[in-house]
């Protein structure tokens, strides 16, 4: 059978092992706590959109106002955490390739229309931005822009390309897989930068886009271009970008929110030094555009304020998925331990144990991983 007739036969088995949510939120390095349904606009799972029509594509499944809302200025560092079922677990499946990105826009948009601006983004360099995220433990910071006082929706984003040779149009079994949450701010410093002239992801994020519609397996990823445009001049230069968490209390960059010099940059932070030691495999920092930054005043070590709780509720559609019976996949060289169901057994260049756990067997998902199922 060929690959692509495989795929599409196994991509329905495809569940929620692999896929991810941001759960929790750092501010200069203090840990907000568990977000999910209090400052996270959390969907009732970590599915991924997949349908680019969709409403959903702003902030997931269920875009309904929680009751809490975080407090931050211009300057501070946000840090997003990434998980797959809980926080401080395998984050996604190393088989989701694809770039990270964050957005932001005002909350009173509800994220709907042309009101997105780009304030990161990593796509590849070296290595899928997806694989340092991993070896990261699922963090990725940015630095807060002098914005206009006000509430605002900040929008972490994986843009997994593992099933986005087809798209969903043409075959609900594959297309690409968005992975997102909107998270609640106040900027409570009186900045002058206001949000106009952002992207509405009705017409941004489409089916003729080629960051959407991709072949992971076939195209060279160094001339990948992620969708929704570059990353936005008011983001901040030198952001901290996927790496370490901040240590508690400290704000890495140091700056008094100095916008970008350019925003046409394709990645728009370097992880810091201490990263790269962290990694088993070697990662190229990514370019960031640089602008002149002024020393800014210690923050405090809490930022976390409770706000007017809103009332209100949505219909939260069902899931379903139909499983197919995978084929097994052919024996590798490395045995090793059992290997527990949903982990990956096989695949180009991996190197791990190939046998199973009891009750399970070696599935190919694509050339590159096969997994436990």
């Amino acid at each position: 059978m060929k690959f692509s007739a495989l795929a599409t036969i196994l991509a329905s088995a495809s569940a929620a092992y692999a896929h991810a949510t941001v759960r929790a939120v750092f501010i200069n390095g203090v840990d907000q706590g568990n977000g999910e349904n209090t400052y996270i606009r959390s969907p009732p799972n970590n599915s991924p959109v997949k349908d680019l029509t969709s409403s959903d594509v702003a902030c997931n499944v269920n875009n309904v106002a929680v009751s809490k809302t975080l407090e931050v200025a211009a300057g501070d560092v946000i840090t997003f955490e990434w998980s797959h079922d809980a926080r401080n677990d395998d984050i996604i499946d190393s088989s989701h390739k694809g770039p990270v990105m964050v957005y932001v826009a005002p909350t009173s948009s509800n994220g709907a229309g042309a009101v997105w601006t780009k304030l990161f983004q990593s796509v590849y360099d070296s290595q899928w931005a997806t694989d340092t995220l991993i070896a990261n433990k699922g963090h990725v910071s940015i630095t807060v822009p002098d914005l206009e006082a006000g509430e605002y929706l900040f929008r972490p984003e994986i843009v997994a390309l593992h099933e986005s040779d087809t798209a969903y149009n043409v075959n609900s079994a594959r297309g690409v897989q968005l992975y997102m949450e909107c998270i609640q701010f106040k900027v409570t410093s009186s900045g002058s930068v206001a949000l106009t002239d952002g992207i509405d992801f009705k017409t941004a994020y489409t089916y003729s886009d080629k960051g959407l519609v991709y072949n992971l397996y076939n195209e060279d990823p160094t001339t990948y271009v992620a969708p929704g445009g570059a990353v936005f001049s008011i983001a901040v230069a030198g952001q901290a970008g996927i790496g370490p968490v901040p240590a508690a209390g400290s704000n890495p960059s140091t700056s008094a929110a100095v916008p970008a010099t350019s925003a046409a940059a394709t990645t728009s932070a370097v992880a810091p030094a201490t990263t790269e030691a962290a990694v088993t495999t070697s990662v190229a920092a990514p370019a960031t555009t640089e602008a002149a930054s002024t020393s800014r005043a210690a923050l405090p070590t809490s930022k976390m304020t409770t706000v007017t709780v809103r009332s209100s509720s949505a219909a939260v559609p069902t899931v379903t998925s139909a499983v197919a019976t995978p084929s097994a996949a052919p024996a590798q060289g490395n045995s090793g331990a059992a290997v527990a169901k949903y982990y990956q057994c096989g695949g180009a260049s991996y190197t791990g144990p190939t046998n199973c756990a009891e009750g399970t067997t070696c599935v190919v998902q694509n050339p590159y991983y096969s997994q436990c199922l």
